[in-house]
C-alpha cells in the first residue's frame, strides 16, 4: 500500500502538470450547515475531476517501454478522461473500457483526448474481464480506477494540498468528506492526512442504495451493492470497496455518510449559486452530506471534496430547476 513517501513522490511527478485546486467557502453554505463549510474544488482540475492526479501518477511511473506499448483503463468517465489525457501528454497509446450508459459528454471527451473507447453493458458484462483480455492480447498496461498503488498515491496528493491549505487557515481538527466509489481518493487522502494532518478524519460519502463502503465500515468487512445501476451518481457506482483501499479505510476512516440523489442535485445548485463551480451528482455527495446531514458531523469546520464536474447539460438544468 502507498505510504507518505509514495504520495510525495507522486506529488513531485505531478508538479507542473496538475493544478493546486482552491479551497472555497460561503457564509450562505455555513448557515445551512451550522458550521464552516470548505469545498476542495477538484472539479477545476484538468479533465474536470481529481482523476487526472491518479492517471498522471500511474503513467509517469511506467518505464518508457511500457508507455510505448500503451495503457488500458476501465471507467464510467472520470478515470477514463484522466488516464486518456495523461497518456496523450506522455505520447502513449490508450484504450478505455466504458459502460455504454456513461454520460455522453464523458464518452465524447475521452475520445477527444485521443483514446480508443470500448463500450460494454454495465449490468451484464464484466469490465475487469474485458480489460484483462484486451491488456493481454495487446500488451497494454492496465491502470485500474482505484485498486492501483500509483493511482492511490496520485489521489493522495489532493490530501497533501488539503493539509497545507487547512494549516494556512489554522484548522487542525475536522472531518474531510470524500465522494467514494471504490475508495481510491478516500484512501489516498486518508493516508496523506494521517502523515501530515492527523487531526483531520476522512469520511466516505455515497448515494442511497450504493453505500457499500458505509455498510462495509459498519460491518468491519466488505459488503457489496445489490444493484449495478440506479443512481444519478454514476461516477461513484462500484460493486464494492477495493481490495487495496478498504483496509486503509477500515483503519483510518470515520463512519460513512449517505445522501439521496435529490440532495446531490440540490448541492449542485447551491455550489453554482454560492461558489460559482459546477459539480456532477457523484462529485456533489460530500457537499450534500455537509449541508443535509449536519447532526452526523462534529466540529466547527467540515471540508468537502467536490470530486468532479463532468455533467451533461440536461442533468445540470434539472439540478438548477
Amino acid at each position: 500500500m502507498p505510504d507518505i513517501t509514495a504520495i510525495e513522490a507522486a506529488a513531485a511527478r505531478l508538479s507542473g502538470h496538475a493544478l493546486r485546486t482552491p479551497l472555497l467557502g460561503s457564509s450562505f453554505l455555513n448557515e445551512i450547515a451550522g458550521r464552516r463549510v470548505w469545498l476542495k474544488a477538484e472539479c477545476l482540475q484538468h479533465t474536470g475531476s481529481f482523476k487526472f492526479r491518479g492517471g498522471w501518477s500511474a503513467l509517469s511511473a511506467l518505464s518508457p517501454a511500457q508507455r510505448a506499448k500503451g495503457v488500458i483503463a476501465y471507467s464510467s468517465g472520470n478515470h477514463a478522461q484522466g488516464v486518456a489525457l495523461a497518456a496523450a501528454r506522455h505520447g502513449a497509446p490508450c484504450v478505455i473500457v466504458m459502460p455504454a450508459d456513461a454520460p455522453a459528454i464523458k464518452i465524447e471527451n475521452t475520445r477527444a483526448y485521443g483514446a480508443e473507447v470500448v463500450l460494454y453493458d454495465r449490468a451484464r458484462d464484466n469490465r475487469d474481464a474485458i480489460g484483462a483480455r484486451l491488456a493481454e492480447t495487446r500488451g497494454l498496461t492496465l491502470i485500474k480506477p482505484f485498486d492501483d498503488h500509483q493511482v492511490i498515491a496520485g489521489q493522495g496528493t489532493c490530501g497533501l494540498e488539503i493539509a497545507a491549505q487547512l494549516a494556512e487557515l489554522g484548522i487542525s481538527q475536522a472531518d474531510v468528506l470524500v465522494p467514494c466509489g471504490g475508495g481510491g481518493l478516500t484512501a489516498g487522502v486518508a493516508l496523506a492526512l494521517e502523515a501530515r494532518a492527523p487531526g483531520l478524519r476522512v469520511r466516505p460519502c455515497e448515494p442511497e442504495g450504493f453505500d457499500d463502503t458505509a455498510r462495509s465500515l459498519a460491518a468491519g468487512e466488505v459488503r457489496r451493492n445489490a444493484a449495478a445501476t440506479g443512481s444519478l451518481c454514476d461516477a461513484i457506482l462500484t460493486p464494492a470497496p477495493g481490495g487495496l483501499t478498504f483496509p486503509v479505510l477500515r483503519r483510518l476512516a470515520g463512519p460513512g455518510l449517505v445522501v439521496s440523489d435529490a440532495e446531490a442535485l440540490q448541492a449542485m445548485a447551491l455550489a453554482l449559486a454560492r461558489l460559482k463551480v459546477v459539480l456532477e451528482p457523484g462529485g456533489a455527495v460530500a457537499l450534500a452530506a455537509a449541508l443535509f446531514r449536519p447532526d452526523e458531523i462534529a466540529g466547527e469546520d467540515v471540508i468537502c471534496i467536490g470530486s468532479g464536474g463532468n455533467v451533461e447539460t440536461a442533468l445540470f438544468q434539472r439540478a438548477l430547476a
